[in-house]
């Protein structure tokens, strides 16, 4: 969608571009009228796309717009009414496509150095359309494109690069967006936001070589959902999913930055918290215990969790596999014990 827009933002820039280039051989208000009216139109599209493109396209944005577009037109030919003179119409038209702009300079505060590099260029273009519109309206410096000179060529030869970094930028923003979700969905479970079985056992290998080496502990719960199947049976597999993803979304908010969270598929999960010993990996298991017990839900089944705890100080020979199945055992003998339990292994 941001590039369909783009793109059609774009085209009508260019023939708001190729309307202007043709006055004197056409109609004043094409080369006036529909052609401002069309570059209020593509800058606004423009922003839009860029909006979309971050994820930011939000109520604010929608109702700005919204306004934007046929307030900028409708003030365009206002001035057009009571004073239709060179200057006001350039300051005008500087004036509304530098605030119509104005929400790009948000790509400077970007993750990427190069979403920082398109919002300085965005910022040159709404200062440029500033310093435009300030020089028509108090100076005698020609400021038109019509009028023959340094200040002329200048803008046309800037107005040409801007649009082809632009386009530049925009399709590597696009890429770089695509990058980011693709590596996204190869690391993450698309149900839950938890880390896939991959991604986790990558990241608890380096973990567990890091804790060995500095002779700290590291603990690893595992868990499911208490008769998961049963909920599915009686309230369908959606419903058994939006408990799925109520139990990730309740757990998170316990966890460190540093923990890794794993859905290894159905209803089993694991967290493995590097630097948390017995005492800290308990406590931490009674608070999720409780919370998912005792916390109200919207959902229209309540539910519970056993776990397997474990705490073990890794050396070079200790690996996440022999970790999981002393875990496993630990969750079956939870099960076994009545569910809504916790039960701690001993690893050796």
């Amino acid at each position: 969608m941001p590039v369909r827009i783009f793109f059609l933002a774009k085209c009508l820039q260019s023939c708001s571009w190729f309307l202007v280039v043709l006055r004197g051989d056409i109609p004043d208000f094409l080369t006036i009228s529909v052609a401002n009216s069309l570059m209020f139109i593509g800058a606004s599209l423009e922003t839009i796309s860029m909006l979309r493109l971050r994820n930011e396209w939000r109520t604010r944005y929608k109702i700005m717009y919204r306004l934007a577009i046929p307030l900028s037109i409708a003030g365009f030919h206002l001035i057009m009414l009571l004073h239709n003179e060179e200057e006001a119409r350039i300051a005008y038209c500087s004036a509304a496509l530098a605030i119509i702009l104005a929400p790009m300079y948000r790509l400077i505060k970007g993750p990427s150095p190069l979403m920082k590099v398109i919002g300085y260029i965005y910022l040159f273009v709404i200062a440029a359309n500033l310093v435009r519109g300030t020089t028509a309206l108090f100076t005698d410096i020609p400021a038109s494109f019509y009028t023959p000179g340094i200040y002329q060529l200048l803008y046309l030869v800037t107005i040409y690069i801007l649009t082809i970094l632009g386009i530049m930028g925009f399709m590597l923003l696009w890429k770089e967006k695509t990058n980011q979700e693709l590596l996204h969905y190869a690391s993450y479970d698309d149900l839950t936001g938890a880390l896939n079985r991959r991604t986790f056992m990558t990241g608890a290998k380096r973990y567990l070589n890091h804790y060995a080496k500095k002779g700290e502990a590291v603990s690893y719960l595992l868990f499911d959902i208490d008769s998961f199947k049963d909920i599915n049976d009686k309230y369908g597999h959606h419903t058994g999913d939006l408990v799925l993803q109520d139990v990730t979304k309740r757990i998170r908010h316990y966890l460190d930055k540093d923990d890794l969270f794993v859905r290894y598929g159905g209803d089993e999960f694991g967290i493995l918290l590097p630097g948390k010993g017995e005492q800290e990996s308990s406590a931490l298991a009674e608070r999720i215990k409780i919370m998912l017990q005792s916390a109200p839900t919207s959902l229209p089944v309540s539910y519970t969790i056993s776990m397997g705890v474990l705490t073990v100080v890794p050396d070079q020979h200790t690996h996440m596999e022999s970790m999981y199945t002393k875990c496993d055992q630990a969750l079956y003998t939870a099960k076994r014990n009545g569910r809504n339990t916790i039960y701690r292994s001993q690893f050796g």
